[in-house]
Formats: C-alpha cells, sequence, structure tokens
C-alpha cells in the first residue's frame, strides 16, 4: 500500500495512506458556507441553472472556481450530475442559486437531460483548445430547445483560454457562432478565474431581466418557475 510522507497518523498511530491523506486535506480545506447557502431560506428569488457540454471542457472546474473560489486539475469526469448551493446579490434582491454540473458523456445524456426542465438558465461551455467540444455545441443547443422551457437564457462560454497557445478556436469563431444562436458569448478561464464569476453574474442578470419583461406583459410561465423544481424529471472576450 502506497505511503506518502504527512505528519498525520491513522487511529492507530500508523502514517496516512495517500486515500486517506487526500481525505484529510479535503475536510481541512472544506468550509461550511455551501451547506449553509443550502439551508438558507431567506431569499428572493430561486434560479435553476445547468453548466452543459463535452466532457472535459472543465465544468466541474467552473463551478468549483465560482462555488468555492478554488480550483485544481485533478477532477475525474462527473458521473451522471452534481450540483452547489450559491447565494448572490443582484438589482437589491438576494438570489439563490442552485446550479447543477451535468456529465458531457453520450452514455449519461438520457439522465442529464431530464435535469434540464425547470432550468432557467444555461451555461454551454465548449473548450477553445479542443475542436470537437466547439462542433459539439450546436447539438447542445439543440438539446436545449427540445428539453428546457421556452424562455430559458443561455450563455456560450469558451473555456480554458489561458491555453493560448493551444487555442485551436478563434474567439471570432465564438462569437460568430453565438450570434447565430442567439446567445451572448463570454470567454473564461476557471484555472486563472478570467470571467468565471461576470458570467454568471449576466446569466443571473439576464433572467431577472426576462423575468421583470414577463410581470409587465404577464404571468411568468409556470414551466419557469423562480422555484427551483429538482428533476427526475453583450460580447465579453478573453482578456488573457
Amino acid at each position: 500500500m502506497l505511503r506518502v510522507p504527512c505528519r498525520g497518523t491513522g487511529k492507530k498511530g500508523f502514517p496516512l495512506t495517500l486515500t486517506q491523506a487526500v481525505n484529510q486535506m479535503a475536510s481541512a480545506n472544506d468550509t461550511r458556507q455551501p451547506q449553509k447557502d443550502a439551508a438558507d431560506q431567506n431569499f428572493d428569488y430561486m434560479f435553476k441553472l445547468l453548466i452543459i457540454g463535452n466532457s472535459s471542457v472543465g465544468k466541474t472546474s467552473f463551478l468549483f472556481r465560482y462555488a468555492d473560489d478554488s480550483f485544481t486539475s485533478a477532477f475525474v469526469s462527473t458521473v451522471g450530475i452534481d450540483f452547489k448551493v450559491k447565494t448572490v446579490y443582484r438589482n437589491e434582491k438576494r438570489v439563490k442559486l442552485q446550479i447543477w454540473d451535468t456529465a458531457g458523456q453520450e452514455r449519461y445524456r438520457t439522465i442529464t437531460t431530464a435535469y434540464y426542465r425547470g432550468a432557467m438558465g444555461f451555461l454551454l461551455m465548449y473548450d477553445i483548445s479542443n475542436v470537437d467540444s466547439f462542433n459539439a455545441v450546436q447539438d447542445w443547443a439543440t438539446q436545449i430547445k427540445t428539453y428546457s422551457w421556452d424562455n430559458a437564457q443561455v450563455l456560450l462560454v469558451g473555456n480554458k483560454c489561458d491555453l493560448e497557445d493551444d487555442r485551436v478556436i478563434p474567439a471570432e469563431e465564438g462569437r460568430r457562432l453565438a450570434e447565430e444562436l442567439g446567445f451572448e458569448f463570454f470567454e473564461a478561464s476557471a484555472k486563472e478565474n478570467i470571467n468565471v464569476k461576470q458570467v454568471f453574474e449576466r446569466l443571473v442578470d439576464v433572467i431577472c431581466e426576462k423575468m421583470n419583461e414577463s410581470l409587465e406583459n404577464g404571468p411568468v410561465p409556470s414551466s419557469g418557475t423562480t422555484q427551483l423544481n429538482d428533476a427526475p424529471a453583450k460580447d465579453n472576450s478573453c482578456s488573457c
């Protein structure tokens, strides 16, 4: 069994195994803010957001950077779906976000599309250094149109803009595709924390704007409730 040098010991005084050490460090670095946010019932609105896109485009890293301000390159592929909760203040309103991180592999597609119902916003993500992830954007956009409610808001995000030397998708191409699909466009980097907060804030703002328009023009559609439903059921370029 692999042992790692560390100051901690197990229950019987033996050095910690690698797994124990990793778990111990994770526990030490964990904060109670996510749990606090999840239990907090004091909010004006509650939005369900989804991050979608091909596997390995950086969806999990993007979520962890935003929710916990942390980054690690050691994430493995998401199995099925996971989520985090974060409360933000926008336009003098307290907005509780439930952000779902979806698996990008084809074998999980039936599971993840079930969560599209009731989602008010999507971050559709590709990797600027991976042409396949960019070519798949149209298919993901079609899935949003097929499985989500008509007024769901979508931002297209070209992630990993820190990998400029490995770039294969010019920012202009991402911007052009976003315009064709009717989405707003950002380039971002979870690793360097570029445009991560801005992306989420813009998505929340767009949802709020559409909600206000709906309230002015009539009742908000029932499928677009501002309460989260558990399922099963401007141009901003990278500055790097």
